[in-house]
């Protein structure tokens, strides 16, 4: 289920009494309200404040329904504290058994409801600020493609570039990161070339028509590209990507942005294919 179809299912969701917890704290390392644990007291007293204004009502049903919810949510919590990113959001509720976590790479604001339905203004702005996207990044080795939504990164797939030129040879000295290789869901056009981010012209005899070959393989890989925005187009569907974005050396960014239906959202011209998801997400959306 993708976030927005979960969004459309807590929209319809309601109890009879007040009895959805929602909680949105801020845990982000860099923000100075969130630092050195302070998110842990910040989730103390909203829950407390919670607490002491249930206890005026003296409505002992919907006191321990509270009290159960808030165990369950503080122990989610602190259980998961060492990978805490920027923020959590939680609704949480006996009615249905409702119990959604998420934990996030984009700001959110601290606060604490307890009503007959989930809170969702929030995650709404989340949600619009930070939509799910595909990040498509093209370079000599393939295209690496992050499915991403709210800064988290849902999927990540590599399709390898099949050159089509036995010349190819690994440069001396030159070795991949290996931060590319073996993503989930991976695809595959074929035998890929070796080694670094540009080809090596290679033979016996010496006389290797240089130019001529550099020309075959600017066509093949506007080929491979051509024949990759079709399927990230399908991709788009699919997973229903509000944006795309492409990220790349400036002549494979633009050579790669012609070959999609529509113009990307941005382009960012830096190499980044072997960079961290979190880098790659601060780049695009951050920057």
């Amino acid at each position: 289920m993708t976030l927005y179809d979960e969004i459309q299912e807590l929209k319809s969701f309601e109890c009879p009494d007040r009895c959805v917890l929602s909680v949105y704290l801020n845990t982000n390392p860099a923000d100075l309200n969130a630092q050195n644990g302070a998110w842990k007291i910040h989730l103390k007293n909203g829950l407390k404040r919670l607490d002491e204004y249930l206890k005026a009502s003296n409505d002992e049903k919907e006191m321990q329904t509270y009290k159960t919810l808030r165990k369950k949510v503080e122990k989610e919590i602190l259980d998961n504290q060492n990978d805490l990113q920027k923020g959590v959001v939680i609704f949480a509720s006996p009615h249905n058994d409702l119990w959604s976590v998420h934990y996030v790479q984009v700001p959110v604001k601290t606060s604490f409801h307890w009503e007959t339905k989930p809170v969702l203004e929030e995650l709404r702005y989340m949600y619009k600020a930070y939509p799910y996207a595909g990040i498509i990044l093209p370079s000599f080795k393939g295209i690496r493609v992050i499915d991403t939504s709210m800064g988290i990164i849902n999927e990540e797939f590599f399709y390898e570039f099949d050159a089509g030129l036995e010349v190819w040879t690994e440069q001396k000295g030159v070795r991949s990161s290996g931060r590319i290789q073996g993503r989930s869901g991976a695809g595959s056009t074929g035998g890929g070339a070796a080694g670094g981010n540009s080809p090596v012209i290679g033979g016996s005899g010496g006389g290797s028509p240089v130019d001529e070959l550099d020309h075959r393989l600017k066509e093949n890989l506007e080929r491979f590209y051509k024949d990759m925005g079709s399927k990230i187009e399908k991709l788009k569907k699919e997973r229903k990507w509000e944006e795309i974005h492409v990220v790349g050396e400036a002549e494979h960014a633009k050579s790669f942005s012609k070959a999609l239906q529509k113009k990307p959202t941005s382009c960012v011209y830096k190499n980044l294919i072997n960079n961290d998801p979190g880098k790659i997400l601060h780049e695009v959306f951050e920057v």
